[in-house]
C-alpha cells in the first residue's frame, strides 16, 4: 500500500482520512536533489566564456573573436574544449576563467542553465 502524503496542516492528503478543508497547496512538496558539477550535464560549459582576467588557462584552449577577446574555445557542437567528455568535469580547473568561478553551484543563473 502508497503511504498518503502528509499536508503541512498535518492532515492526510488523500484517501479516506482526507481533510476536506485543506487544499492541495498544503501538500509537503518533495524535496529537489541537491545540484552538484558531479550531477550535471555541463549546461554553462556550453556558454560564450570570455577570459576576462589571466587565470592560466592554457592557449591552445582559447580563441580571439573579432573584437580581440579573448574566450574559450568552443568545439563545433558548442562544448567547451576544456570539458572532460568522459567525466564531464573540467580539464582545467584550477586555472579555470573568471567566468566560470563565479559561477555558483546551485544559483539563480545555474538552475537557468540547466533548465
Amino acid at each position: 500500500m502508497i503511504a498518503d502524503a502528509r499536508r503541512s496542516c498535518g492532515h492526510v492528503a488523500s484517501g479516506a482520512d482526507a481533510d476536506p478543508a485543506c487544499s492541495e497547496d498544503d501538500v509537503d512538496p518533495i524535496p529537489a536533489a541537491p545540484v552538484t558539477c558531479e550531477t550535471c550535464a555541463a549546461c554553462c560549459c556550453r556558454l560564450e566564456v570570455w577570459c576576462l582576467t589571466d587565470t592560466g588557462v592554457p592557449g591552445h584552449l582559447t580563441v580571439m573573436d573579432n573584437f580581440g577577446r579573448t574566450l574559450m574555445d568552443r568545439l563545433d557542437d558548442g562544448w567547451c574544449a576544456a570539458l572532460d567528455r568522459d567525466t564531464l568535469l573540467c580539464r582545467i580547473y584550477a586555472q579555470r576563467p573568471l567566468v566560470c568561478r563565479e559561477l555558483a553551484v546551485g544559483s539563480p543563473e545555474c538552475l537557468a542553465e540547466r533548465s
